[in-house]
């Protein structure tokens, strides 16, 4: 690794050094980040999972740079350009545009205008003329033939219009051009038209002058966008962007997104340019040094470089640079969408009776044990067409009885709410708690291939109902079998960077398993997958050693599955769970490294770790700082007493109730100014999507969160969030409704 690393992007992250290096040197030892974050924190003064990542990534990005500069000093060096001076330049570059505005008059190309022109044998010309200088010599020469040449044309009668100066200067360089006339030059023109390639070539490589139109640019370029002669009817949706034009940096980033899929599926025309006057007048400010036939030249040159070569290239930068900065920014929303998720309050290992709701095709009703095993599939018809009502009624209350359920899922898709109404009126021999539950990705799962693994006898609506049920005991342990770009809780998801966003999807997926921890002995191998140290060949393993042997009975027993290694165990162990086991620290947050700590602490208090973790009293009798040593700091042993508190704790809040409003069953029965609950299902940079209980998903605009500016939406709403909201407009014939958090 390069030495300069550490200290660059300990600068561009604002913390220290040495903080950078001892987290690369983690990762570096195939730590994980989950990892390094919980359990590492002496070594990273306390750094948490953003910054760990970002350091991972930005370290990534100056690797990718450091791999770029070596190819491009192999190449210069086979050309034969490479110089000290240079390759120090080179060196010191830690910015790709820079790299490669440093690396452009070297990179190899295609026959070009220029290339052309210097086979002709028009570079000394391309050089006087960039000069802006002829020599005193050829002026002198050249002035006394104009001025001859004008004394005859006056003698016999001939006139010309340009005044006698700036006929001189003209004949200076209609003098140096004839020298390069050849067979393949034929004019004075010919010679300085390909004068002024070769010039424009060197406008374009130069790096200032890039520079110069890449800060207009960044103060100054507009992006437009306007239909397609002939697409109006087909591309109707983007009627929006058919003659847009705003600053590219007020643009925000679904704006852009959506500009960027209409000019995708061809129905948009998307341009960015600033004033092209400014541009060139600080072009020719730099470059044209003296108003003469020669600067003229110069401006001539710069004008066609601009247009032909620089334009054309710094608008693809900016496009690009704009295109990662909107992907960034809805990456974002969707992580934080899918932590959100994620995290959703569990209801436990509950019996359930779970519900996928339909009219036609009737209601695929299940029955799970507390483990989420399928015990029992049927379908029932209480809606139209067939309107089985009574029947319906008499099956689910049987259904409660004989599996002693406590708990039934309803999916909110259609006839969702017709169907929680209809089990909630209901007559049970006991209580049963009923939730409606979000159906996003369900019917992607129940074609997958995971879901034919689990259930190869049942098909695709036995699976989708299983898998609602198994949503609302545990949403973590179910959606990790999802695409998370499946699950439609983002924004603009197909547009963005398919590379990165699935890199930031798994990375949220990873660090919500590793935050909550996993119960070792009821976990699938999809969700084990995610488990710092784990991948999927280890999972499968453990899954198979643990049907084969039963239960684990401590966590130094997973040493005995096979391919579990001692650095898979350190990096895993303090991820997994297992409740009931002989220590009670295998249940905790503690890792292994640390029990002699706990034990420790409990000799000293002359009790065991089971009275420690059980009494408050005496954990408040432990002072931290007898226990410091080299590889456990007080932050660690912070942790540590914190976990002591609430060993095996699920960190995600309790599930509550919620109910519509039910009198709202479809759009028509809105009114403007009514207040009415609501569960919000996504967030985006431009709102928040709400669940009122119809079909129909309303809109609450950022500019109706809250009553003061919000930058980011999901600093105020969070996906599952219950919210009150005030309907402030109802479109029938567009089926849209703008509501309001301001209530």
């Amino acid at each position: 690794m390069n030495s300069k690393i550490p200290a660059l992007i300990a600068e561009k992250l604002q913390i220290a050094e040495r903080q950078v290096s001892n987290t690369l040197q983690l990762l570096n030892d195939g730590a994980t980040i989950p990892f390094i974050s919980r359990y590492r924190k002496e070594r990273t003064e306390g750094l948490d999972e953003v910054k760990v990542s970002d350091i991972s990534d930005e370290y990534k990005r100056l690797h990718e740079i450091e791999k770029r500069k070596e190819t491009i000093l192999s190449t210069i060096e086979k050309q034969g350009n490479m110089t000290d001076e240079l390759r120090d330049q080179i060196e010191a570059i830690w910015l790709a545009t820079e790299l490669e505005d440093l690396y452009l008059p070297y990179k190899p190309k295609r026959r070009t205008r220029a290339q052309i022109a210097r086979e002709k044998g028009l570079e000394p010309l391309a050089k006087i003329i960039m000069s802006q200088r002829l020599s005193p010599e050829a002026e002198v020469k050249a002035k006394a033939e104009a001025e001859a040449e004008t004394k005859t044309k006056t003698g016999s009668g001939l006139s010309g219009d340009a005044s006698p100066e700036k006929t001189s200067v003209s004949c200076v360089l209609n003098k140096v051009a004839k020298r390069y006339l050849s067979d393949e030059v034929a004019t004075v023109d010919d010679a300085l038209a390909g004068a002024r390639d070769i010039i424009a070539e060197w406008v374009n490589e130069n790096r200032t002058a890039r520079n110069i139109v890449r800060s207009v640019f960044a103060r100054e370029a507009v992006i437009s966008s306007c239909v397609i002669k002939g697409k109006e009817e087909e591309g109707d949706k983007y009627r929006d962007y058919f003659g847009m034009s705003e600053p590219l940096r007020r643009t925000s980033s679904h704006r852009l997104l959506a500009m960027r899929r209409g000019e995708a599926e061809g129905f948009l025309r998307v341009t960015i340019s600033p004033d092209e006057e400014h541009v060139l007048e600080r072009l020719y400010r730099f470059f044209a040094k003296v108003d003469s036939d020669s600067g003229e030249q110069v401006r001539m040159a710069v004008t066609d470089s601009y247009k032909r070569l620089l334009k054309p290239s710094i608008e693809t930068e900016f496009a690009t640079l704009s295109k990662e900065k909107a992907d960034k920014e809805a990456i974002h929303i969707f992580e934080e969408n899918l932590r959100r998720l994620l995290l959703s309050p569990p209801l436990g290992h509950k019996r359930i009776l779970s519900i996928d709701p339909g009219f036609r095709t009737g209601c695929k009703v299940v029955c799970l044990d507390e483990q989420g095993n399928l015990l029992h599939n049927e379908t029932i018809y209480p809606h139209p067409p067939r309107q089985e009502r009574a029947g319906a009624i008499k099956k689910i209350a049987h259904l409660v009885e004989q599996f002693d359920i406590q708990a039934i899922a309803v999916g909110n898709g259609t006839a969702g709410r017709e169907t929680e109404q209809f089990v909630q009126n209901i007559r049970y021999d006991r209580k049963v708690q009923i939730f409606s539950v979000s159906e996003s990705g369900a019917s992607v799962y129940s074609a997958s291939k995971t879901a034919r693994e689990e259930f190869p006898l049942h098909d695709v609506t036995v699976r989708g109902a299983v898998s609602l049920g198994r949503r609302l005991m545990d949403p973590l342990a179910e959606l990790v079998k999802i695409d998370p770009k499946s699950i439609g809780v983002g924004q603009y998801q197909h547009d963005v960077n398919q590379s990165s966003l699935k890199q930031a999807l798994d990375r949220t997926v990873e660090m919500c398993v590793n935050r909550v921890g996993v119960n070792v002995n009821t976990a699938s191998k999809y969700i084990l997958t995610y488990v710092s140290g784990i991948g999927s060949v280890l999972a499968q393993n453990i899954v198979n050693y643990r049907t084969e042997h039963g239960m684990f009975r401590s966590r130094r027993s997973l040493l005995d599955v096979p391919k579990m290694g001692v650095r898979s165990f350190e990096q895993s162990a303090g991820f997994l769970r297992i409740q009931g086991a002989e220590n009670p620290l295998d249940n905790s947050a503690v890792h292994p490294e640390s029990y002699d700590v706990v034990e420790r602490m409990a000799k000293d208090l002359d009790c065991s770790v089971s009275d420690l973790l059980a009494d408050e009293s005496l954990r408040k009798k432990i002072v931290l700082d007898r226990y410091i040593t080299e590889t456990a700091g007080l932050p660690t042993l912070q942790d540590i007493m914190a976990e002591l508190g609430k060993p095996g704790r699920d960190p995600r809040e309790t599930i509550k109730m919620f109910e519509f409003d039910p009198s709202v069953k479809t759009l028509s029965d809105l009114r403007e100014g009514m207040i009415l609950p609501g569960i919000i299902t996504n967030v985006t940079k431009f709102g928040a999507f709400v669940d009122i209980g119809i079909k129909e998903s309303g809109l609450v605009h950022i500019s109706q969160m809250v009553d003061r500016y919000v930058g980011d939406p999901t600093e105020i709403a969070s996906v599952n969030q219950h919210v009150s909201v005030k309907v402030l407009e109802v479109d029938e014939v567009r089926k849209r409704v703008n509501l309001s958090m301001l209530v």
